[in-house]
């Protein structure tokens, strides 16, 4: 059995060659888990988004899901292995909230200039409201929100330090940052072993 730790694995092939888990730790349950929806090791982007059962969605919702995966693809092979899916992980569900601020701030800015200016800010919102159906707010309105309250020096573009100190400044703000934009679910997904059907 292919396993990604030094400890002998503890994933056994069950009557019917199902994979069963027999992990001692968190880690190697997950590992297990992994494996199980993963055998090769690496998940492409095809496959996660399988997995998380978001085939088939309109362009924007497509642009965030890629997004997504390429910063859990650390090494940008384009495949999530599961050292990268452990990093998740653990960023995503026991990240400190600035380590996770500084996540969404990545996710934001699509071309990696170092800033999020309102267009990149818009397509995001609105991707991930084609997928979870947030219509409380408009993808303008949240947009137009964000940079009234945060952009100090109104120059159109948010730099990391003005997107960190503002969004810890507005507990609000915050509140709505964190639940926009929460990956636990998709992290839960992938941990709970969600078996996908082609």
């Amino acid at each position: 059995m292919f396993c990604l730790q030094d400890s002998p694995c503890r994933c056994r092939l069950s009557p019917g060659n199902s994979l069963r888990c027999q992990g001692s730790s968190a880690t190697e349950d997950s590992q297990c888990k992994f494996m199980k929806e993963c055998p090769s090791g690496q998940l492409s982007l095809h496959e996660f988004k399988k997995l998380l059962g978001l085939q088939g969605l309109d362009p924007q919702g497509d642009l965030y899901i890629k997004r997504v995966f390429d910063i859990f693809d650390l090494n940008q092979d384009g495949f999530i292995d599961f050292l990268e899916f452990i990093a998740a992980i653990n960023l995503v569900i026991r990240g400190k909230i600035d380590q996770k601020l500084k996540w969404y701030f990545k996710l934001y800015d699509a071309d990696g200039n170092g800033c999020i200016d309102k267009k990149e800010l818009l397509s995001i919102f609105a991707a991930i409201q084609a997928i979870n159906g947030q219509t409380n707010m408009t993808a303008e309105e949240f947009t137009n929100m964000i940079f009234q309250k945060i952009d100090v020096n109104n120059d159109g573009e948010l730099t990391l330090e003005e997107f960190i100190t503002g969004v810890e400044r507005d507990e609000d703000l915050m509140e709505l940052i964190t639940k926009s934009f929460d990956l636990s679910n998709v992290i839960k997904v992938i941990q709970n072993g969600k078996k996908y059907h082609d």
